[in-house]
């Protein structure tokens, strides 16, 4: 399938959805990696990773119509290596998610809805939201509190944030899509921030930029 969302969010964040349905040999013969990239790949056990894996680099290839090397800082969080745009990747199952802008800092996240995320639901959600969840839609509702607290944590490097304890959502109603606002509270940011989501077949994704 490939390319099913290509969108400019603002002057200047683009984001894409890619629908993964190509095979291994399809998705590498578009790129060019590198030996590193190459040792990357083969060392990942599981097939649907691969495929995850090389499906992102397609997209962000398509996304800036150029060929990029990813790398990571110390935190795992993705750069290119030449720094022509800040980025955010995510991949769930059949679907990849990229955001990139030359300006922003940018975080995105895509789940596929399972009911399992209500055996977890107290690891990332404070007392508070979860008084405001619609039990009627909880499970949806979860994957958006999930997804936006991914984001938000990308967007701010990783460094030493609580899902439960640093980042926090306001209460919202889900809908198809929407958007909502996410707090980030460290001993070292105070900031507010602008998300937007929507439901994608049985996907959540969300995604925000940091002016």
């Amino acid at each position: 399938m490939g390319l099913i969302i290509d969108k400019m969010v603002n002057n200047n964040c683009r984001l894409g959805i890619w629908e993964i349905e190509e095979s291994y040999d399809e998705l590498i013969s578009d790129l060019k990696l590198s030996r590193e990239e190459i040792d990357k790949l083969v060392s990942f056990k599981n097939h649907r990773r691969k495929l995850e894996w090389l499906s992102v680099r397609v997209l962000l290839n398509t996304l800036t119509q150029k060929n990029n090397n990813i790398v990571y800082n110390g935190n795992r969080k993705p750069f290119l290596a030449d720094k022509s745009y800040h980025i955010s990747i995510s991949h769930s199952d059949h679907y990849a998610a990229v955001i990139i802008s030359a300006q922003n800092n940018v975080g995105i996240d895509i789940e596929k809805i399972q009911p399992k995320i209500t055996h977890i639901a107290e690891k990332f959600i404070n007392r508070t939201e979860f008084q405001h969840i619609e039990s009627s839609n909880k499970i949806y509702h979860l994957y958006i509190y999930w997804c936006a607290k991914e984001a938000l944590y990308k967007m701010f490097d990783k460094k030493d944030i609580s899902f439960k304890d640093n980042i926090f959502i306001e209460p919202f109603i889900p809908k198809d899509e929407g958007t909502i606002t996410g707090k980030v509270k460290t001993p070292e940011i105070n900031e507010k921030i602008c998300l937007n989501y929507f439901h994608i077949n049985n996907y959540s994704l969300v995604w925000g930029y940091k002016n």
